[in-house]
């Protein structure tokens, strides 16, 4: 093995002063801040929601687009605004082929799980398990749900307060618990409304501040060819790395693979994003906001893509990561937009502003959702009938309240985890794949009884959980490492000689390699799991078939298998002109 060590203790002409937030930063960043405590304000006390339908789908009366905004939003986290450019960044193009991905998961979604949940009108999605199989499913993947959660959205609020660390110098936890306790404070009081239009505002103010930002970069740097030479030149143009390995840390099929089932987990039976798609008051409304969701979601993942090459025709030859300006590859892009935006004051401001709210309309989506699965599976079925809508509202809102705390308490945990990016995927790969692997054998596989999918979701989880530790503790024992894209400092211009610059060529005895299992690509968890789901579910249906299993009601099948099903199988109460009255006819 050959190891380049390089120590450079140097000073370099950017320097920190000249990345800082400014006076009028602060004022737009607190502008911004405040302005979403204020629709929650807003909602909470002149808006009020009295009813659980009124706090978790704001009365099934929100129009298409807001919905559509807010559902964007939530995917336009800290991850995407940080995580994907520094993906970019460090290990090239190939992550950019997720956008095929998308366009799939929004057809899947159409076809598939959509015209189920709008035809069932679940309050939570985890209703449907209880319908199709039994309790004890329900149980068990709301509570796979709710751990999931509660451990993803420290992950979320990490990335912004790591940007906000880096252009003020406020400790990074404090500033996490300061936008965790905002956010729950307007979850709380407003509800399902109040994220919706904190989300909109949120995420039109931070597409238009990087669209800002990007004209200025490619500007700056001489062009898209001048970017698109860069980037050939410093090898980050992989569209269409065809290695079949699954080991191979990102490729053309495990991003497409990957991409798509984590989306089809996070769009199609997630609570947070199914509950918004049952806010509006028609079928054909739902549709049309997954339409948008899927346009906008497209939009900003390109200019997160394209950002992470900007960064990197700016940095070419003048790493700041190398140069020691910055301790991780998390940091580049608020290290970017405050040395971009010296020339115009507030520019960097808003877009922290914009970065840090689009945190809170994420953490606020799943708060929301999360708050609803624990009321509807865990508190409802020990309430008394007579509890009042007033009640069971305040209820859910002091749900709201614990969940928040008890994931503010857990960000501490997450600087320890390697790149944002990395820990979001792996995260969502070990329940988000099971999960999803359940609602499609129940949508599409009419054969699965309940032995077969709570089998399935239990034996998954376990199996993902092994690997994710296994590779985990090599990657920490040093055993796996990333090889990294080519960075250099030539071009840094230090304005005291290099105290120390020392290369060694080391030979060392190489470990002996993982095994493979371990060493497999995180983009690969999500579809493991959901595969491994069905295959275990539909081998244990197959051998513990009985005559005494219910039939499945056709009610709970997706529209689409309909066609392979004879019409003797369809309950005598199923009324197939339902499907034409929700625009889902299959044929």
């Amino acid at each position: 093995i050959r190891i380049q060590y390089i120590h450079r203790k140097a000073k370099q002409n950017i320097t920190m002063q000249h990345i800082l937030f400014s006076w009028f930063d602060y004022i737009l960043f607190i502008t911004m801040m405040g302005l979403s405590a204020i629709i929650g304000i807003y909602f909470g006390l002149f808006k009020k929601q009295n009813t659980t339908i009124d706090y978790l789908q704001g009365g099934k009366t929100m129009k298409v687009f807001p919905i559509a905004m807010s559902l964007a939003a939530s995917t336009v986290s800290g991850v995407a605004l940080i995580g994907i450019p520094a993906e970019i960044y460090m290990f090239g193009t190939q992550y950019w082929m997720m956008v095929i991905s998308i366009i799939l998961v929004g057809l899947a979604g159409n076809f598939i799980y959509l015209p189920v949940f709008y035809r069932l009108q679940v309050t939570s999605v985890f209703e449907y398990l209880e319908m199709r199989f039994d309790k004890k499913l329900r149980t068990a993947a709301s509570l796979i749900f709710t751990f999931m959660n509660i451990i993803a959205l420290p992950a979320m609020m990490y990335a912004s307060s790591l940007a906000f660390n880096q252009v003020t110098g406020i400790n990074l936890h404090v500033t996490a618990l300061f936008m965790f306790l905002l956010c729950i404070f307007y979850t709380t009081i407003g509800g399902v409304k109040a994220v919706v239009w904190a989300d909109t505002l949120q995420f039109a103010v931070t597409l238009s501040t990087f669209f800002c930002l990007l004209i200025m970069g490619t500007i700056s740097v001489g062009g898209l060819s001048i970017i698109w030479e860069r980037a050939k030149g410093g090898d980050r143009l992989h569209f269409f790395n065809m290695d079949f390995d699954p080991t191979a840390r990102v490729t053309f099929w495990n991003v497409i693979t990957g991409n798509f089932f984590m989306w089809s987990s996070i769009v199609t039976v997630n609570q947070g994003t199914v509950q918004r798609f049952l806010a509006v008051p028609t079928y054909k409304a739902s549709q049309r906001t997954l339409i948008i969701f899927v346009v906008f979601t497209i939009i900003t993942k390109c200019i997160s893509c394209f950002s992470g090459l900007i960064v990197y025709a700016k940095y070419y030859n003048c790493d700041p990561l190398t140069a020691g300006f910055i301790k991780k590859p998390d940091q580049i892009i608020p290290f970017y937009v405050m040395d971009t935006s010296k020339q115009l004051p507030g520019l960097g401001g808003l877009f922290v502003a914009g970065l840090c709210t689009t945190a809170l309309s994420s953490v606020s989506t799943f708060l929301n959702a999360v708050s609803g699965t624990i009321y509807r599976d865990f508190v409802e079925p020990f309430m008394p009938t007579t509890t009042s809508e007033r009640k069971a509202s305040n209820i859910l809102k002091l749900i709201t309240l614990i969940v928040g705390l008890i994931s503010t308490g857990l960000i501490f945990l997450v600087e320890k985890v390697g790149s944002i990016l990395r820990l979001a995927i792996t995260a969502c790969g070990i329940t988000a794949g099971p999960v999803l692997g359940v609602f499609t054998m129940g949508m599409l596989l009419p054969i699965v009884n309940r032995k077969g999918a709570i089998s399935g979701l239990l034996g998954s989880v376990m199996f993902i959980v092994f690997v994710t530790v296994g590779n985990q503790i090599y990657i920490w024992n040093g055993a796996i490492k990333e090889l990294l894209k080519p960075l250099n400092t030539r071009g840094c211009n230090f304005t005291q000689p290099i105290s120390t610059v020392l290369v060694e060529n080391i030979t060392m005895f190489a470990q002996e390699e993982p095994f493979w299992l371990f060493r497999i690509s995180f983009y690969n968890y999500v579809p493991m799991g959901t595969i491994l789901t069905i295959i275990i579910g539909l081998t244990v249906s197959w051998f513990s078939e009985s005559k005494f299993d219910p039939p499945c009601n056709p009610d709970l099948l997706s529209p689409w298998i309909h066609r392979f099903l004879p019409k003797s199988s369809f309950a005598a109460s199923y009324d197939l002109a339902e499907e034409e009255k929700l625009n889902i006819n299959p044929k």
